[in-house]
């Protein structure tokens, strides 16, 4: 009977070891296949490709010469987001307001886009960069104001952050004095 078991047992491993050897086959194909398409889609891409001088040549005037003015917003930006970031990390310890993390907002991921020219890709970090800021500073902004000022205004905001609907109605006093230190503490476990 052991011995049996044992031809049981031998063929199974057999079997265990032509099944892996199948499966090792099978993601060699897919990775030679998913290979081939990536550069089969590479190609496609720079297809739509439109090359720097022709770029430079279809750019309007008007929008060339307010280039300078667009791209000063660096400056800006960039105090912008020094500010919020020193700020936060002095302010928001002493409130216990969990941190907002920068790199949830500023996401640079269109440069390797191969139909990019290299004005299009700086382009592209520009607006990630200025948008990712402002959205970062929102953050920033609604924690602290869900901290000290969490009340609804007395209009309709047009474009409210995420953290408005839990806020107090415009004129509930008892509302106001009875849950603001709940409403302090009260950030979303995913707050860091």
């Amino acid at each position: 009977m052991n011995t049996h078991i044992d031809e049981l047992l031998a063929r199974i491993h057999e079997l265990e070891d032509q099944v892996e050897d199948e499966y090792r086959k099978t993601r060699e194909g897919w990775e030679q296949r998913k290979r081939e398409l990536a550069d089969e889609f590479l190609r496609q891409q720079r297809r739509y490709k439109t090359g720097l001088f022709r770029f430079l040549l279809r750019t309007r005037l008007l929008v060339a010469l307010s280039a300078p003015v667009i791209y000063a917003g660096w400056i800006p930006f960039l105090l912008l987001d020094l500010f919020v970031t020193v700020y936060q990390v002095i302010c928001f310890p002493i409130y216990r307001i969990p941190k907002v993390r920068r790199a949830d907002y500023l996401v640079f991921d269109r440069e390797d886009l191969p139909y990019l020219n290299i004005i299009e890709k700086f382009n592209c970090f520009y607006c990630s960069y200025g948008n990712g800021v402002a959205a970062y500073f929102r953050e920033v902004a609604a924690r602290t104001e869900q901290y000290w000022c969490p009340i609804k205004h007395a209009r309709r905001l047009r474009a409210a952050h995420d953290r408005y609907p839990k806020f107090f109605d415009y004129g509930d006093a008892e509302a106001f004095q009875q849950g603001l230190n709940r409403l302090r503490r009260q950030f979303d476990e995913g707050d860091e």
